[in-house]
């Protein structure tokens, strides 16, 4: 019937009862035309909102995206590899991502961009930056939450973990990281960025017990990515182009 298509947006809408109704009342071709043009709006507009709130979750530092991305510079990230990341394969399948390399070439920005492709599919992303958890974890912990913190990060699809190294987390809060990897084990898929080399990662944990759990969930399988060159803050900006720019993070 050519009301079929129309009943089962109104079903996916929630409006089991408009649906039903429709079933029953039979209306005329240019009724049906009408109520397809509403239910698109209607669509169109529930899927802005939910946009939206997925990006203020994500409360990511830059508004970066996938097609801003600098393939020009050489900095290890040639244009295969960076369609293979867009893909999000790694992301469907809960591998982990490790971007690595020296300060400015880039490392946050392409976690953030990568974390745009994930939001533009529908995906839940969580932006934290390693140097300022410690506060984060502090006031959670004193405000008795810390519980429920951990499992609303486990419900996360998409979890970035930026600057890892850069300030060690204090000896309290290293095995809350473990707790935060172990509760979105085969759930979801963080992104890590580090200047340090992976094999510094192991000294930057006061436990040894602690530092092999944390890494062999973290590292093992892991998707990384080594980035090299001088900073892209050093750069002169590159001219526009048609389809990306540069990077500057």
């Amino acid at each position: 019937m050519l009301h079929e298509p129309l009943h089962a947006q109104l079903a996916r809408l929630g409006l089991r009862g408009a649906a039903d109704a429709l079933v029953r009342l039979q209306p005329d071709d240019a009724l049906l035309d009408a109520l397809a043009l509403l239910l698109e709006a209607e669509s169109l507009h529930r899927d802005s909102l939910a946009q939206a709130r997925r990006l203020k979750l994500a409360k990511l530092p830059q508004h970066a995206h996938p097609a801003d991305i600098d393939l020009r510079t050489p900095r290890g990230l040639g244009k295969t590899r960076w369609h293979a990341l867009l893909s999000l394969n790694w992301l469907r399948q809960h591998h982990h991502l490790l971007l690595l390399g020296p300060t400015g070439v880039g490392k946050s920005y392409l976690a953030c961009a990568l974390a745009k492709a994930a939001i533009d599919q529908k995906k839940s992303v969580r932006y934290l930056r390693l140097p300022r958890l410690a506060d984060e974890l502090t006031a959670i912990h004193a405000q008795g939450r810390l519980s429920h913190w951990l499992k609303t990060q486990s419900r996360i699809d998409l979890l970035i973990l930026d600057d890892f190294g850069l300030v060690p987390l204090a000896p309290v809060h290293q095995p809350l990281l473990l707790e935060l990897l172990e509760d979105r084990h085969q759930r979801g898929s963080p992104i890590v960025t580090s200047q340090l080399p992976l094999k510094l990662w192991h000294a930057q944990f006061h436990d040894p017990s602690l530092a092999d759990a944390i890494l062999d969930r973290l590292v093992h399988g892991a998707e990384t990515v080594e980035l090299s060159g001088e900073s892209l803050r050093k750069q002169p900006p590159s001219p526009p182009a048609q389809d990306n720019a540069t990077d500057r993070n």
